[in-house]
């Protein structure tokens, strides 16, 4: 578009973390302004997996979580092999679904991100029902091949969106800060600027 930026329209499936299985196929159309500005998204899937399983999983892994006598602390994960501790696997999908937010914000459209490591995770125990963990986590950027070191304080609750505040450091620039709240869909992202934790 010659006076707004670049438009794109995309057609994409999405899978299971863990299983792999095609769960939904999404359409969407991404401008990228010509301004400094984040895109302009568009997105509408549909699902192929039951909602109620999918709520079900997600309220086993927080019982799991929420109700640990001991924090959760690990490092480096995955380790140099690529293997996961089985007991971390659901502290890394949750690492990667809070690190998503902070791609989504970072990325433009010549640079792109994923969650290469957990370099450290530590569990907060809360009096309420929310689970919180305080993450250092590493997001390889395409095409630079830089490492981001990014802390992450994320917080969550089935049935809500995924809350997350994050800080990152990189060789080329200083520490940027954001904050947001994300539900696992493009539609539930609402912004809140210059948070501090």
């Amino acid at each position: 578009i010659p006076e707004s930026g670049h438009k794109y329209y995309l057609q994409f499936t999405t899978e299971d973390y863990k299983s792999g299985e095609n769960v939904g196929s999404c359409l969407a159309t991404v401008l990228y302004p010509k301004t400094k500005s984040l895109p302009a998204v568009n997105i509408k899937c549909t699902y192929t997996k039951d909602q109620k399983q999918i709520q079900e999983e997600d309220n086993r892994l927080y019982q799991k979580m929420r109700h640990q006598t001991k924090p959760i602390i690990g490092n480096n994960i995955p380790d140099s092999y690529g293997n996961i501790e089985a007991a971390l696997e659901p502290v890394w999908a949750l690492a990667v679904a809070g690190s998503s937010y902070i791609m989504w914000e970072k990325s433009t459209e010549n640079l792109g991100y994923f969650t290469a490591q957990v370099k450290s995770v530590k569990q907060w125990i809360r009096k309420d029902d929310f689970i919180e963990f305080d993450y250092t986590v590493l997001l390889h950027e395409i095409p630079t091949q830089e490492m981001i070191s990014c802390h992450m304080r994320l917080t969550w609750l089935p049935g809500h969106p995924l809350k997350v505040k994050y800080y990152c450091a990189s060789e080329n620039q200083g520490l940027e800060y954001g904050s947001g709240m994300e539900s696992g869909s493009a539609a539930g992202i609402l912004h809140e600027r210059g948070a501090n934790f």
